[in-house]
């Protein structure tokens, strides 16, 4: 190519997406394959945000309402939320893309933890800016250090809570101590996309501080719980004055007509919500317990998904278990060379996932 490529473009690593099911299988000649790499919900999307969707494609001919005002006013309803507070993106990590533009450029940085979502990173370079990465504690984010990375030239902290890969959270009392410690000339992006999953006592969204800190911007996402991680739709909390700021680099029409309206639906749909976090975590219990027999250690997940530490490199596991027809996420990536991410699926995926694991270790 001759075109003239900016050096910090040149140095980047691009994220890597979970192989499809349809080509492993191509591939390697298999059949009834299953995906476990990347934390989608094994009950598949809400019925009633499907119904929504079949019937949005009789208008897809017109453009989708360019700020989602009938999505921001569910999310106004359901999260307690003023619409002029809340802003959509193209999943979430459009919106940490968008912030990244708005506030990073070369000499600026961004602090987040090590293990944590690999976007964080690309995006900050991306814009020419400084990725800094903070050693995590016992594989959760340790924030006391994270605050003492800030500098006068840090613009953005990213927290993801819970946190993937690894599956730990910081309860609402540290959120909310490390939120009120940081200045306000910093943006504190809080990334709450597995917070349905929580059942813990001592979390909660970190939404209710986005009234006192003008600074902070709390996302979350239709792609997990909702299972409509296809119809690519995210959504954030924030200061209005910071949300202005945000939209001028928003794309127009950054969302479907069709998700918007899958979204609306999901939202009222409770009771598919509730039976996927109650299948996860009647089956990460199952999962835990398989792999104690094993003998192999886990990072103890709040997510959908575990992180499994193993006796050879996670992609030498990773392309074993793909003969054997199980998908599953390697994460050297992110820091964990001997690790990888295993979703939640149902209980016939995950007895399978176990035997196959049995058979390519040996165990």
């Amino acid at each position: 190519m001759k075109i003239p490529l900016l050096q910090h473009i040149a140095n980047l690593s691009p994220y890597q997406p979970g192989k499809p099911i349809k080509e492993v299988e191509r591939e390697l000649g298999l059949k009834n394959t299953i995906k476990l790499a990347s934390n989608e919900n094994p009950l598949g999307p809400s019925p009633k945000a499907v119904k929504a969707a079949k019937m949005a494609l009789k208008e897809i001919n017109l453009y989708p309402e360019g700020g989602g005002f009938y999505l921001c006013e569910a999310l106004s309803k359901h999260f307690k939320v003023p619409t002029d507070w809340i802003i959509l993106g193209n999943g979430s990590v459009e919106l940490i893309e968008i912030a990244a533009k708005a506030f990073i450029e070369k000499g600026l940085n961004s602090v987040m933890s090590e293990g944590s979502f690999a976007m964080y990173k690309i995006a900050t370079l991306a814009m020419g800016g400084e990725a800094r990465e903070v050693k995590m504690k016992e594989r959760t984010h340790d924030l006391k250090e994270m605050a003492k990375a800030v500098d006068k030239n840090t613009r953005i902290v990213m927290v993801a809570n819970p946190n993937n890969p690894t599956g730990t959270y910081n309860p609402y009392k540290e959120i909310k101590e490390f939120v009120e410690s940081l200045p306000e000339s910093v943006l504190v992006i809080i990334d709450e996309a597995y917070k349905e999953y929580i059942t813990k006592k001592d979390y909660k969204s970190a939404q209710d501080l986005i009234d006192k800190h003008p600074n902070l911007l709390v996302l979350g996402t239709f792609s997990k719980a909702y299972g409509l991680a296809g119809l690519r739709i995210g959504y954030g909390f924030g200061n209005p004055e910071l949300l202005k700021i945000l939209h001028k680099v928003r794309s127009p029409f950054n969302t479907s007509l069709v998700a918007q309206e899958a979204c609306i639906a999901a939202l009222n749909d409770t009771a598919f919500v509730k039976k996927s976090v109650d299948l996860n975590t009647k089956e990460m219990a199952f999962v835990e317990k398989e792999l104690k027999k094993l003998k192999l250690n886990f990072t103890p997940s709040v997510g959908n998904f575990i992180l499994i530490d193993l006796p050879i490199s996670g992609k030498e596991f990773f392309e074993k278990l793909l003969r054997e027809g199980v998908i599953v996420r390697p994460m050297a990536m992110s820091g964990f060379p001997n690790s990888v991410r295993v979703t939640i699926s149902t209980r016939k995926d995950n007895k399978r996932f176990i035997a196959a694991t049995k058979k390519v270790l040996n165990l």
